[in-house]
């Protein structure tokens, strides 16, 4: 788990530091996820060469086929535990397949064709991922709709983070980039984790480690709504002190 840790730290700082609060066990069950979703995060990013992209998200889905059909994992530093740990949880492939098929939009240069567009695939990368967290942890069905309001939540934050970066590289995030859209854009992400909150009772307690990873959703869209014309500029992040404390405060409490 080591290389898994190295990998997290480096390549998705914010996750692994969500994940450093837990038990030992609880960090071997999320690791191998963590880096399966950084390994298709990136694959679009890694070349110019569209076929080369789709070569590499292709070898991620060939990876869970496998695992489908029980084969022996491929000799790889993520692929290896990856295998293990769903076949272990017996988690649903299908989520990790869709996960594979929207990280696709990264490699094109074509926008969403609206808000429903783009909230699918918000809920197909981040919420696909934290549900996959929370079921190799053994949560229950009773809690998918919270969680999935988190990882909805975390995951629009995470996407108005990137804004810039997506559009120097001639990505279109934004269905409107206008003020106002993103505002109420930032609104409904905030709607979704105050219902999120709102449902904590069906949200066991093993599940904390997951939950801390949208732990910067609330600042990120508060700050997102009040003054969207930051979006777009890259002021939207809290400084590295108030991440931190609040991440802190966080796992001391309980309260996601």
């Amino acid at each position: 788990m080591n290389d898994l840790a190295k990998k997290l730290r480096i390549g998705d700082p914010d996750r692994y530091a969500a994940t450093l609060a837990a038990p030992e066990d609880v960090r071997e069950q999320l690791w191998p996820l963590y880096a399966f979703n950084l390994e298709i995060a990136r694959a679009p990013w890694m070349t110019a060469e569209p076929m080369i992209a789709e070569m590499r998200l292709q070898f991620w889905a060939d990876v869970l086929d496998e695992i489908a059909q029980g084969k022996a994992p491929r000799a790889h530093e993520v692929a290896s535990p990856l295998a293990e740990l769903w076949r272990a949880a017996d988690l649903p492939l299908a989520l990790g397949h869709e996960m594979i098929a929207a990280r696709r939009w990264d490699i094109y240069r074509d926008p969403f064709a609206d808000n429903a567009a783009l909230e699918a695939h918000l809920n197909a990368t981040s919420g696909h991922l934290m549900w996959l967290g929370a079921l190799a942890l053994g949560v229950g069905p009773q809690a998918e709709a919270p969680l999935r309001d988190m990882g909805y939540a975390a995951g629009l934050a995470n996407w108005l983070l990137a804004v810039p970066r997506l559009e120097a590289a001639g990505r279109i995030p934004l269905v409107d980039g206008r003020d106002n859209a993103v505002a109420a854009l930032a609104q409904a992400g905030l709607m979704r984790l105050k219902r999120a909150r709102a449902q904590r009772a069906k949200v066991p307690a093993c599940a904390l480690p997951v939950m801390l990873t949208g732990w910067q959703a609330d600042a990120i869209l508060t700050t997102a709504a009040k003054a969207p014309h930051l979006v777009q500029a890259g002021g939207i992040q809290s400084s590295e002190f108030k991440r931190r404390g609040s991440l802190l405060l966080r796992a001391l409490s309980g309260r996601w």
